[in-house]
């Protein structure tokens, strides 16, 4: 699947991550950019520290490692969903690694090739 690797295209794609942000966080990123090299849609995002998770990180740092699990498994879920309902994309995998410290998430969209 060829996706066009325009500034516009770009503009939805980061809008819509951003959404899901908002949804799960109550706030967006503080930097996304996106970027498209033939199948594979690449999100780099600074997320905001939220106040909740710095107390949790204080008082119970294992549950704060289950909570970013888990937070970012549901990202994984939600950016499937509205890029397949949004844009009509049709994904064989959504990864997304977060590291915790520096709030930075990186989710590839390797999308299904088309024969």
């Amino acid at each position: 699947m060829s996706l066009p690797d325009s500034n516009e295209y770009k503009k939805k794609l980061c809008h819509l991550y951003n959404e899901i942000s908002k949804e799960l966080f109550g706030f967006g990123t503080t930097l996304l950019k996106v970027s498209i090299d033939q199948n594979i849609i690449t999100f780099h995002a600074k997320h905001r520290r939220s106040p909740r998770s710095t107390a949790l990180e204080g008082e119970a740092p294992t549950l704060k490692h289950e909570v970013d699990f888990y937070m970012s498994s549901i990202y994984k879920k939600r950016i499937r969903e509205k890029l397949e309902q949004e844009l009509g994309l049709s994904m064989d995998a959504v990864l997304r690694d977060y590291d915790p410290p520096t709030q930075w998430a990186i989710t590839n969209i390797i999308l299904k090739q088309t024969e």
